[in-house]
């Protein structure tokens, strides 16, 4: 809404120039010049400059899993000059382009050089972007409503919007973003014309808005969402591999999509790593797991000397209230002791952050569901670095998968990627990063009177219309 990415990506999934007007490359395609388009704007009317934006980008690769890799073999980045700005190589790689158009998790967004140097580790506080729309904090009521006013200021490339590319030019003056916990209040404001757009309705409730003639469906991400159980390795009882590896036997993905989605046509069972239907999906290394076999998994845990320690599974309302039980269940029949607690949203992620014990306040599993795109291939999936202190919460520490992952953004043609997409998932399969435990998708919903909806691996507000 309130960020702009450097580089985004069309409806076909391709990089794509946003806020590059143009760029070229040198020194053995060691050597990226990128300069920026005319025109931009911070929302307080200052420019955008090439410093604000080596600024951002180092913020941003200070936390993504993508991003640390691509530091580790950047020699130097500069500005040039106001609108210019150089990123310098140790070795060539495929990987730059898409990581600066990335929409998610984390996306490389564009702050203001002070606003960028804040602690990555640390909350900003300032909200100026250069997107769209801007941000009203005045209006702001943390899980109750959140508003957006058109900038108009913003300066749309001139192509037609594709995806997260394109032109993105708005043609509403102001958009509020809604708290309803209650699936069915959800639906019942959009049926009655309190609202207009819906991003998730439970998949129960679907018949009452396919059957309203005022309501449009629309798939808008074909790539969904991909289910993940988390382990954390820094305490009990996944502090251990071999009671992970019997987590892996406890649990199947039918039972997890049959109570979070319950349609089968809205989700896939699809034992990888990486999305399903993407070019490195793979089994490689699943034989045997996610198939609920109880008696392996006891005997793994026998074998391992597992105490009974409870896996302190979180989780927060809405998701959790769905899946944890259906984990809870599979877990304990497999041998383990589980205890469950659910929390908001908010209160899971600060302690998804805790690296307290277990037993302590802190935390030995979660679930959660990254959109597919965040999944795609072992550099972009966040749940596959293994980078210890500095990997994601669960905090995996494998130098052999850091060194297969580096290998990928080393590869240069789709076979050798491949080859190392499959190594990289066997071993994070072995030393058990995370569990996929399912891909699914959900429509958006909207009032007939809405228009313009982009397909993209998140819902965008530009190009709606509105009669």
């Amino acid at each position: 809404m309130i960020y702009d990415t450097l580089f985004a990506l069309n409806e076909q999934g391709e990089v794509a120039p946003q806020m590059i007007d143009r760029y070229k490359l040198s020194n053995a395609n060691k050597t990226y010049t990128f300069t920026l388009r005319d025109g931009l704007l911070w929302h307080d009317g200052q420019p955008v400059t090439a410093e604000d934006c080596v600024a951002s980008i180092r913020r941003w690769a200070a936390k993504d899993a993508l991003g640390k890799k691509l530091m580790a073999i950047t020699e130097s980045m500069r500005a040039l000059d106001d609108r210019t700005f150089e990123i310098r190589l140790t070795q060539p790689t495929g990987q730059l382009l898409f990581a600066l158009a990335k929409p998610s998790s984390y996306a490389p967004f564009m702050m203001p050089k002070r606003v960028a140097e804040t602690d990555p580790l640390k909350q900003i506080t300032d909200y100026t972007g250069s997107g769209p729309f801007v941000f009203k904090a005045d209006e702001w009521k943390p899980g109750v409503k959140a508003v957006y006013v058109k900038f108009d200021k913003y300066k749309p490339r001139d192509e037609p919007a594709s995806g997260l590319a394109g032109g993105k030019t708005v043609n509403v003056d102001r958009v509020e973003w809604l708290s309803m916990p209650d699936p069915q209040s959800q639906v019942n404001a959009l049926l009655s014309g309190e609202i207009d757009y819906l991003e998730m309705p439970l998949v129960d409730l679907l018949p009452l808005l396919r059957a309203d003639k005022n309501v449009v469906l629309t798939e808008y991400n074909p790539l969904g969402i991909m289910l993940t159980f988390r382990f954390n390795h820094t305490t009990k009882p996944f502090d251990d591999p071999k009671i992970r590896q019997a987590a892996w036997y406890a649990l199947n993905q039918k039972d997890f999509m049959a109570a979070a989605v319950g349609d089968p046509q809205q989700y896939k069972i699809c034992k990888s790593m990486y999305a399903c239907g993407t070019p490195f999906e793979t089994s490689v290394g699943m034989e045997g797991k996610l198939a609920s076999d109880f008696e392996t998994s006891r005997r793994l845990l026998k074998g391992a000397g597992y105490d009974g320690a409870p896996v302190v599974l979180i989780q927060y309302s809405g998701l959790g209230s769905n899946i944890g039980p259906v984990a809870k269940s599979l877990l304990e029949r497999g041998g383990f002791k589980v205890d469950m607690q659910v929390s908001d949203i908010a209160s899971w992620v600060g302690r998804q952050k805790n690296r307290a014990p277990a037993e302590a306040g802190g935390w030995s599993a979660y679930m959660t569901g990254p959109t597919g795109i965040d999944t795609i291939n072992p550099l972009v999936a966040d749940m596959m670095d293994a980078s210890c202190d500095t990997a994601q919460p669960g905090w995996p520490c494998d130098l052999e998968l850091e060194r297969l992952r580096q290998s990928f953004m080393d590869a240069q043609d789709p076979e050798a990627q491949k080859a190392v997409a499959d190594a990289a998932q066997k071993r994070a399969v072995e030393i058990s990063t995370h569990i996929p435990i399912g891909q699914f998708h959900v429509p958006i919903a909207t009032r007939n009177t809405v228009a313009g909806v982009l397909h993209a691996p998140a819902p965008v507000f530009w190009n709606l219309t509105k009669r």
